[in-house]
Formats: C-alpha cells, structure tokens, sequence
C-alpha cells in the first residue's frame, strides 16, 4: 500500500534511576524498565524492549533514528534475515537505541515510541515508523500531528498517547541514548555493536547480511 495512504487512513544505575524518575510526567504514569540493564559497555536500559528471547547469548544494539534513510534500508533489506535466521531461533536479540540527531522531529519521533511502548505497542510504532518514513528530512511526515496519528492507526489509546507526547515524557530518555550513540563512537546512522560474553564489535552503516552472517556464526 502506498505510504501516503497508510499515513493518512551500581553508580551507573542511580543515575539511571534518577533519569527514569525524572522522565515520569504526570506522577501517575511510570517508567517499567530493567534499570540495570546493559549490553557490554552499553547502557541500554533506556532503549527499547529486547526483540527476541532475552537470555540469547548473543545481543545486537542498533544505533538509529528514525528519519535517517540508510536505516530504513536496513530495516527493510538486512532486518528481515536476521530476524528469520538468528533471532526467531532465540539465538540473537536485538535492541534499539536512539540517536536522534538528524532534524528536530527526530528525538520526538523517538520518544513516541516510548509512548507507545506504554501500551505494550513498542515494536508495532518502531516498524511502523520505518515502513512511512519519507526521504525528506523534517519534512512534516514525523511532526507531532502525524505521530499521534500513527497512534490512532494502531489503535492506541490516543487520549493517553497524545498526553504523553505533548508532556516530554521521555525526552531525558531519548536524550540519554543519543549520550549513549555519541559516548560510544557512533557517529552515524545506522551504527551497530554486536555484543556476547567476550566482548562486542562494532558495525558501522546499513551494511548486507552477508556482513552479520560473517560476524554471528562463529559466535554461536
């Protein structure tokens, strides 16, 4: 379907502790993560939900944003494959972190997704995300507007989601993964670490397949 059409029908714990508390607007919502979660040297208690068996040995962290195009080539033409071959099979999980970087509707785009991820559609709202996300850059297609209504497409609660995106609710989240991208030397979009009990290596850019098969399969 057209994409126009579908758019319109430890220290390091207590800081993170202090981050998610801070994040909770109004009192009554709260923040439901694992705040000693991390990934290697990556702090990803702030980044999505694991996608896949969450004791696999092994851990992708993806490094993105969501109006940044090699992204969405990755999502459509190297996701797929991973998912089908190593994550389906709870070998590998993966884990999304912000780095919203590349225009002002990015770090609100990603915080939607945390407002979604409220109500359990997390990974609904991601792919959705990259299935309409248009070549411009701030071109409108990821405004305010148009997230909640992303929203009502999924059939969120709206009233609720729109709360949370208007308050900032997780801007301090969003901002704290971008910290994590930049800390870690990821400098661009889509950046990767790939991560076991021996340590991680890094990938940089949307690249083939074939690039993680070479990297996965020995570790497994």
């Amino acid at each position: 379907m057209n994409k126009k059409v579908i758019m319109m029908g430890i220290i390091v714990v207590a800081i993170i502790a202090g981050i998610a508390a801070s994040v909770s607007s109004p009192p009554s919502e709260t923040v439901n993560l694992d705040m000693g979660r991390a990934h290697g040297t990556i702090i990803t208690a702030m980044g999505s939900p694991i996608l896949g068996n969450p004791d696999a040995p092994i851990t992708i962290v993806e490094f993105g944003d969501y109006q940044c195009h090699q992204c969405y080539n990755w999502f459509h033409n190297t996701k797929p494959a991973i998912e089908q071959q190593y994550i389906e099979s709870g070998k590998v999980n993966l884990v999304f972190v912000d780095l919203a970087f590349l225009g002002k509707d990015s770090p609100i785009a990603a915080q939607a997704s945390y407002c979604a991820e409220d109500q359990k559609m997390y990974w609904e709202y991601h792919d959705l995300l990259y299935t309409l996300q248009e070549s411009k850059i701030d071109s409108g297609w990821a405004n305010s507007e148009r997230l909640k209504a992303f929203a009502f497409s999924l059939g969120l609660d709206v009233e609720l989601f729109e709360s949370c995106l208007d308050s900032g609710k997780y801007s301090k989240r969003v901002s704290f993964n971008t910290q994590q991208a930049k800390d870690h030397g990821v400098r661009g979009t889509p950046g990767f670490f790939i991560v076991n009990s021996d340590g991680q290596q890094q990938i940089s850019g949307a690249q083939p397949f074939s690039v993680f098969k070479q990297i996965l399969d020995p570790l497994i």
